[in-house]
Parts: C-alpha cells; sequence; structure tokens
C-alpha cells in the first residue's frame, strides 16, 4: 500500500506537533505557558450561545451547501459597511478560513502550478497548495526589515509561465505586517496585469494597531473583482475559533462554480454553527475596539519582554496577535524540545511556534518562533520571564556559551 505524494508533501503542523511532548510535561507538574497557537482567550459574544440555545428545529438537517442564506445576508451586510457591495453567491460558507483556502487551491491549481507567498507564511497554506498539487514560490523577507515584502520588483521577480495566484495575509499571520493603501494596490495592479488570482486572507483585518491602516480589504478594489478571492472567518473577529465557520468571497463567476462543486461534495457546514455565527454579526464595533486595545496592550508587554533579551532581534507588528523573532539559540525546534523536557523556571516553561516550518526556503528560519500573544497581560508577563530564563540557561548547558546577563 502506498501514501499519495501530495500527503507526503505535508508536514505536521508547527503549532501542533509538540503536544505529545506538553502532554507529557503537564503529567510531571509543569505548568505551560501556551504562546503556540492563536487561540484567543477573549470571551465569544453571548448573541453566539444565545442563538444556539434558542435553536429549535425538531430535525437536524443538512443546511444548503453554499451557506445559510441568514449567515450570508449578516456578512453581505457586514461587508456594506466596509463600502463593499456583494451579492449572495458572492458569498460561499465553509468549515472555517481553512477549508475557504482548501477549496480555493482544488479549484485554481493544477500539478506543478505556482502560488506566490511572502515568507515567512502560515505553515498550513503548505498543506492546502501542496494538497492540491501545487507549488509554492516563496518571497523572501528577512526579521532585519521587518519582514515587508510589498515592493513590486521583487514580487514579479518570482512570477513564471506557471503561476496562478498570489497569497497574502493582511494583516499578517505570523509577522503582523500590515499593507497600506498604496502597497494594496500596487499587489492589486499586479494580479490585474498579470492575469493571475490575488488570494487574500483577511481573518485578522479587525485587529490594526494604527489608525491609518483602519479596517483594510481588497474587496475595495471595483476593477480587481475577477482576479480576487477574500478568505474570511468568524474564528478571530469573533473569538470563536471552534464554531468553524469561514467563507470564500469572491465575483469571479468561473470561480465560485468550481469552489461549490466542493461545497457541494461536502455537503454542508454545520447547521447550528452556521446560526450562531450570524448573529455574532450582529456585535457593534465596541466590540472589536475592545478586543484591539487588548491585543494592542498585550503586543507591548510581549515586544517589550522580547527586546529586554539579549541577542533577540524583533519587530513591533502593526496587526493581528502574532509576532515573529529572531532568538539567539542554534536551532529553534531543538530549543522548544528541551524546554518542555528538560527545563522549567519555578515549575514554569514555555511553548511557540519554530519558525523553520513557516518558510519554504530550506534552511531559513532556524532560530526564529512565532509567539501568539493571546495570553492575559499577566501570564505573558511571566512567559517572557520565562522564556529569558529557559534561552539563558539552553546556551550555557546546551550550546556551551556564557551568555550576557538578561538585566544587561
Amino acid at each position: 500500500m502506498q501514501i499519495s505524494i501530495n500527503a507526503n508533501r505535508c508536514e505536521p503542523s508547527p503549532m501542533r506537533k509538540f503536544h505529545p511532548l506538553a502532554v507529557a510535561a503537564e503529567k510531571n507538574g509543569k505548568k505551560i505557558y501556551h504562546l503556540n497557537i492563536g487561540q484567543p482567550d477573549l470571551e465569544t459574544p453571548p448573541a453566539y450561545y444565545e442563538t444556539i440555545r434558542n435553536f429549535n428545529q425538531k430535525t437536524l438537517a443538512y443546511d444548503a451547501s453554499p451557506g445559510n442564506p441568514l449567515l450570508i445576508d449578516a456578512i453581505r451586510k457586514y461587508y456594506a459597511g466596509l463600502g463593499v457591495s456583494l451579492e449572495p453567491n458572492d458569498v460561499l460558507v465553509t468549515t472555517g478560513g481553512s477549508e475557504a483556502l482548501l477549496l480555493t487551491c482544488l479549484s485554481i491549481l493544477d500539478p506543478y502550478t505556482e502560488v506566490i507567498i511572502p515568507e515567512p507564511y502560515y505553515p498550513n497554506y503548505t498543506t492546502f497548495v501542496h494538497a492540491a498539487g501545487g507549488v509554492i514560490r516563496a518571497l523572501p523577507t528577512n526579521p532585519w526589515e521587518g519582514y515587508r515584502y510589498a515592493q513590486r520588483e521583487r514580487i514579479e521577480s518570482q512570477i513564471t509561465r506557471n503561476t496562478r495566484a498570489i497569497l497574502i495575509t493582511n494583516p499578517g499571520n505570523p509577522t503582523g505586517v500590515v499593507l497600506d493603501q498604496d502597497e494594496m494596490r500596487m499587489i492589486a495592479d499586479i494580479a490585474k496585469e498579470h492575469d493571475l488570482f490575488l488570494i487574500c486572507d483577511e481573518v485578522y483585518r479587525e485587529f490594526c494597531y494604527d489608525d491609518k491602516f483602519g479596517v483594510p480589504t481588497m474587496a475595495r478594489f471595483d476593477d480587481i473583482q475577477d482576479n480576487l478571492v477574500i478568505i474570511d472567518s468568524v474564528s478571530k473577529r469573533f473569538s470563536a475559533c471552534g464554531a468553524r465557520v469561514g467563507a470564500v468571497i469572491t465575483k469571479n463567476k468561473e470561480l465560485q462554480q468550481a469552489v461549490l462543486k466542493f461545497c457541494q461534495s461536502r455537503l454542508s457546514v454545520a447547521t447550528i454553527d452556521q446560526q450562531g455565527a450570524a448573529a455574532l454579526y450582529s456585535v457593534g464595533t465596541e466590540f472589536f475596539q475592545r478586543s484591539k486595545a487588548e491585543y494592542r496592550r498585550r503586543r507591548d508587554t510581549v515586544i517589550s519582554g522580547l527586546r529586554r533579551i539579549p541577542g533577540v532581534v524583533v519587530e513591533e507588528p502593526m496587526g493581528a496577535f502574532y509576532v515573529m523573532a529572531s532568538l539567539p539559540v542554534d536551532d529553534s525546534d531543538k530549543f522548544q524540545k528541551w524546554l518542555l523536557q528538560e527545563f522549567d523556571d519555578h515549575g514554569d516553561t514555555v511553548m511557540f511556534a519554530p519558525g523553520a516550518p513557516f518558510y519554504e526556503t530550506p534552511g531559513k528560519g532556524i532560530n526564529e518562533v512565532r509567539i501568539a500573544y493571546v495570553l492575559k497581560q499577566q501570564d505573558l508577563e511571566r512567559a517572557m520571564e520565562v522564556l529569558a530564563a529557559g534561552i539563558a540557561a539552553y546556551q550555557k548547558k546546551v550550546m556551551h556559551v556564557t551568555s550576557p546577563s538578561i538585566d544587561g
């Protein structure tokens, strides 16, 4: 028997692959500060639970394959508030943003066709592209430039005869990079001029920490309707990751029909979750304002803590709730294992996502990590103390170097 080539091309999730080691560490009495997964701890708006409790259909039936009309109308109303007009067929509801990305890749890629993605990028993009038989053509960045990539020459140099799409996350996961309007317009122009799909993962758009960015969306550019695919989700926006409700949003009619075939083959998204998700869109702007203010405080706590550690290279993220940092260690994957198996600071240790799987280019990101600042501020302060102590101990015991004092 044989496993498929596409499956073998995929790698384990760096956010989840250390779970068995974490379980063992906790059994041994360690407390772990989980900075590895973007699971917000902010309360999900009550409207979701109220709708679920009031659901009283006698038979829990399949919902419509394109999505529940109530939810589609709620999404359309939300986009209207952003100045974007959508028709019902422009929205296809999916099982989270992950399925939205997977179905998009399955619909536009053939074997060995390419998607340009700025690296570092969300590692599951690799799985989605490879599942469709495609190839990632990485757009290089680095921590010393703040992971910025929006340069016409840099992007166009990656385009080949096999390129089908450009895929960006805005605001960025894992970097927190936010594109300004001129950068967005330039990337939109490139996609239009080269007849490429522009896939924009915008699930963090409500979390931009500089008001000059507003609430960014590529959907405001009317002249790229045939090129544009928006990936959306309730997971991060409403702190409702477990609802597993997302959407593919596109005005490209051929792509709509292609994605719909896959939607029909998986029958429907969970009926009750769609009802609850529709209610989430009734939440007012004050919810987003409170959430953004809380994440900004958490970001500042993490950045302050990281900058106190000698040898760390980090730029302040301007959006989402992640930061990518270069640590003064030889291998962040090996360092993470050591933190879980051999280290604790008064019974505490920490988890992050090692950086190499966020890159397509071999050898890059070896000493980088992604940190999700989704814990309460007090826990983040302690997590930064534990990380600092862990780096100092690792340098001494494993790397056999004498590190400077954390206090300078």
